[in-house]
């Protein structure tokens, strides 16, 4: 510290160069996890970063760090669960389990075998995006109480099939759920959904 003094006392740019060290130390990054994540993948393609959207067994064991239902889909609930969790670990709260959330939740890197990213190429109204959180939290393989409504968007096994589905539409892949509730949406609007914006 004396050294620093010193410094400050002789060098007329060292005060300003002290100030920015103190800063920068101070600062906290604009995503921690995120420079985290960068910096240690060029040392390993093992720690992944993951967040909303994302599927498979690490969203599975990040479900069960956090003690909610372990579906292994990154949806809207598990993401509210990252924040409040970074929120009370004092971390930067933005959703995202990277290395210091991952860290923190007491588990190891993830494989990227563990992590499957959604790849949805369907660019949704926001309309959509707002149906899709009323109707089911945004979780693909949401299924209604009395099992009649099915998936992302809530589909009748009769409105999937006149749209062109296969299948369950809960067991579909999200960019296919995407898809036929655009096209469902751009042949209908809104009411098909009368219960939600």
């Amino acid at each position: 510290m004396q050294s620093i003094v010193d410094a400050v006392r002789y060098k007329p740019f060292a005060l300003a160069a002290v100030a920015a060290v103190a800063l920068t130390c101070t600062t906290q990054s604009a995503s921690a996890d995120r420079v985290v994540a960068s910096a240690a993948s060029a040392a390993s393609s093992e720690d992944l970063m993951v967040e909303r959207g994302d599927r498979g067994n690490a969203v599975r064991k990040i479900q069960r760090a956090l003690g909610i239902p372990a579906d292994g889909v990154f949806g809207p609930q598990t993401e509210r669960a990252v924040k409040s969790f970074q929120r009370r670990k004092g971390l930067l709260v933005d959703g995202v389990v990277g290395p210091l959330t991952r860290s923190a939740l007491g588990l190891e890197p993830f494989s990227r075998s563990s992590v499957r990213r959604s790849s949805s190429d369907v660019r949704l109204p926001r309309i959509l995006r707002l149906i899709a959180e009323c109707e089911s939290g945004g979780n693909p393989k949401a299924v209604s109480s009395g099992g009649t409504y099915r998936g992302k968007y809530q589909f009748s096994r009769g409105t999937w099939e006149s749209l062109g589905g296969k299948g369950d539409p809960a067991e579909a892949a999200e960019w296919i759920q995407d898809r036929l509730a655009l096209r469902l949406y751009q042949r209908s609007g809104s009411s098909p959904w009368p219960n939600c914006p």
